[in-house]
């Protein structure tokens, strides 16, 4: 007999797999800030005046029971180089029946390069966190190059982390990502991504380097896409065992 564990790991599975099918259905589009990847950002130019939600979920496999992480963001494209977003909450739910909130969070992304023209795509990326007694800072390089249909990116993020009473206890994270994505058509991608992460207690002792890689796949519709990835941990360490996230973008 399936464990309840395995019974709900399938269910999600099937709930993805049935999303991508219907967006499939659907008419396709070509608007420049849909996302091929979900673990890494592009370096793409935008649409000045433009706004976009996008709604992400994270699911985690973890020893202590699955855990989802929730994030609603409004994009704003402010020229073709700068973009906006506002996530006004950031919420997770663990298999316990906890749910809480987690902060609420601003970023910028301004591109440089452009990953068609010139030889190399770049963009610089900030965001902060903030919430009662938690306080994050992340700053990102996003590298890109396109080969007609073929896609590839790299992701380089250093965070800074304070939190608990008078924001006392602060840690570091490093973390880097590359992705790899094939246009199959205009409407559907296929590819893979590679996560991975250390983390550095009060900046000073680092802990175990996790790595994680599988495969994604992003559906283009003509006013919504829809991307996800599901990433299996090759190292042993006390993370995640395995990772699923999507998320979906509706343009206005």
């Amino acid at each position: 007999m399936n464990s309840p564990s395995a019974l709900s790991h399938r269910a999600i599975l099937l709930c993805v797999g049935g999303a991508l099918a219907v967006f499939a259905a659907l008419p396709s589009s070509s608007s420049a800030s849909e996302r091929r990847y979900v673990y890494s950002y592009e370096a793409q130019s935008y649409v000045p005046g433009s706004f976009e939600i996008e709604n992400w979920v994270t699911w985690q496999d973890r020893d202590g029971g699955d855990r989802f992480d929730f994030r609603h963001e409004i994009e704003w494209g402010v020229s073709e180089r700068l973009q906006l977003g506002f996530y006004l909450v950031d919420w997770r739910h663990t298999q316990g029946g906890e749910t809480e909130y987690h902060d609420t969070a601003i970023e910028a992304i301004y591109n440089l390069t452009n990953p068609n023209t010139d030889w190399i795509g770049s963009s610089i990326y900030g965001e902060v966190k903030f919430a009662d007694e938690f306080l994050e800072l992340e700053s990102k390089i996003i590298l890109q190059k396109n080969w007609g249909p073929v896609s590839l990116v790299y992701n380089a993020t250093l965070e800074a982390e304070w939190e608990e009473e008078n924001l006392e206890e602060r840690k570091g994270e490093l973390e880097q990502t590359v992705g790899l994505s094939y246009m199959v058509s205009p409407k559907f991608s296929v590819g893979t991504e590679m996560l991975t992460a250390v983390e550095f207690e009060d900046w000073e002792e680092s802990g175990d380097h996790a790595l994680y890689l599988g495969p994604n796949s992003s559906i283009r519709t003509e006013r919504h896409w829809f991307t996800a990835a599901a990433l299996w941990e090759l190292t042993d360490t006390e993370e995640a065992d395995f990772q699923l996230r999507a998320i979906w973008g509706i343009h206005f």
